[in-house]
């Protein structure tokens, strides 16, 4: 089967966790950071398709799941479905854990879990939208992040949106740089890295 790129069914949702996994540490794998391999899940990926599926799309190939976009329209209403919707269950089934001092991240993710800002950020009045992508490594280089962003940037506008945003670590120099080639602009930097904008 060749890649393709395709709405996203609810047949995707266990390939969207493993590679947000797979993808998880600045674009490398964060299997060894996490004992629980969901919670990266959790929080950057499967929100989006359960909130609005018609923003999910996937790349699939003859091994499954290998790469997607996920994304909302509207970051301030996501930013209160996920406070209504999504984070009640989580903070109940997983409570602030103290730091296990072995090197694993799962305490910071709880912790972000239960801390979610709530308040919106400056930039979504004119980028209202916004994306996490993930591509596994046998298919980067080819073309097809720049189609998984171009596929969602059509759905967005057919919904009237014409600008978007995400963060990026700066330690991810190679999402930076693929940013950077599809005309993302530095819009913020702070401890933890960059906000990226497009519009289109």
């Amino acid at each position: 089967m060749a890649p393709t790129i395709r709405p996203f069914h609810p047949v995707d949702l266990a390939g969207l966790y493993r590679l947000c996994l797979l993808t998880g540490d600045a674009g490398g794998d964060a299997s060894a950071l996490y004992r629980n391999p969901d919670l990266l899940g959790h929080v950057y990926a499967g929100p989006y398709p359960v909130a609005d599926p018609g923003l999910t799309f996937v790349l699939a190939d003859e091994h499954g799941v290998g790469g997607y976009v996920v994304a909302t329209a509207d970051s301030r209403e996501f930013l209160r479905w996920l406070d209504a919707h999504w984070w009640p269950t989580l903070r109940a089934q997983y409570p602030r854990v103290p730091d296990p001092g072995d090197g694993t991240q799962d305490h910071v993710l709880v912790d972000r879990i239960h801390g979610w800002p709530t308040a919106p950020e400056p930039c979504y009045d004119e980028f209202p939208a916004h994306l996490h992508i993930d591509l596994a490594p046998r298919l980067q280089g080819q073309g097809w992040g720049r189609q998984l962003v171009a596929t969602l940037a059509d759905a967005l506008r057919s919904r009237g949106v014409h600008g978007l945003h995400l963060g990026v670590s700066e330690r991810n120099t190679g999402g930076i740089a693929f940013y950077d080639r599809l005309g993302f602009e530095t819009y913020a930097r702070h401890a933890w890295g960059r906000t990226l904008t497009l519009r289109f």
